[in-house]
């Protein structure tokens, strides 16, 4: 653990050299270029999962859509928020959740968001763990003083309870109940998430 000061600076660091959104997925293509992947760890699995997830992230950027009501929220959203989002190119929650909520960012004039590696950030990520994990993707809120308002990841909230109601029954997630996943984040639209993080913003 780091004290508050530290961490703010340290929050501070990352927003100023993070990325943004079309800097994360260019560097993603350029990497799987050279056969490798983001991340420390480079072998043909994690080459195959970011294959998969470049695949899921150009459909939702394609396809997804924000519901009327989303969008004039967003629009008229007052308060000034800094999203930092960790995360890796092979992940597949983040597959699914960076595109959405890159366009949430995009809808509010008064949103910013920046992405940076969890490999790269691991003192960062150790103070944001979730159940004890280096869970991704994982999204910090900050106020311009970098204060956290609140955090949100690595799934959105139905798509947690299934998982925690699956790992309570079984123990461990199964290749079965993962394609399971998949299809319920085909299904959501990537609405689920816009609902939690507008339920966020809205108690900031």
């Amino acid at each position: 653990m780091i004290s508050e000061i530290d961490l703010k600076d340290r929050l501070a660091d990352a927003l100023e050299k993070g990325m943004t959104y079309k800097t994360y997925r260019k560097l993603i293509d350029d990497l799987m270029a050279e056969g490798q992947s983001t991340g420390h760890t480079q072998n043909e699995d994690m080459l195959n999962y970011s294959n998969l997830s470049v695949r899921r992230m150009k459909r939702w950027d394609k396809t997804f859509k924000l519901s009327p009501e989303a969008k004039t929220f967003l629009e008229n959203y007052e308060k000034s928020v800094n999203f930092l989002v960790i995360t890796e190119g092979w992940c597949g929650d983040a597959a699914h959740a960076n595109p959405i909520l890159n366009k949430i960012v995009e809808t509010a004039p008064n949103l910013q968001m920046k992405f940076v590696l969890r490999d790269d950030n691991d003192d960062l990520i150790s103070e944001f763990l979730t159940n004890g994990g280096k869970s991704i993707p994982k999204l910090i809120a900050l106020d311009q003083e970098q204060k956290v308002l609140f955090t949100w990841g690595p799934r959105p909230t139905e798509a947690t309870n299934l998982v925690d109601d699956y790992k309570l029954k079984h123990g461990q997630l199964t290749p079965e109940f993962k394609e399971d996943l998949q299809k319920w984040y085909n299904k959501d639209k990537g609405q689920n998430i816009v609902k939690d993080i507008i339920a966020l913003l809205s108690e900031v």
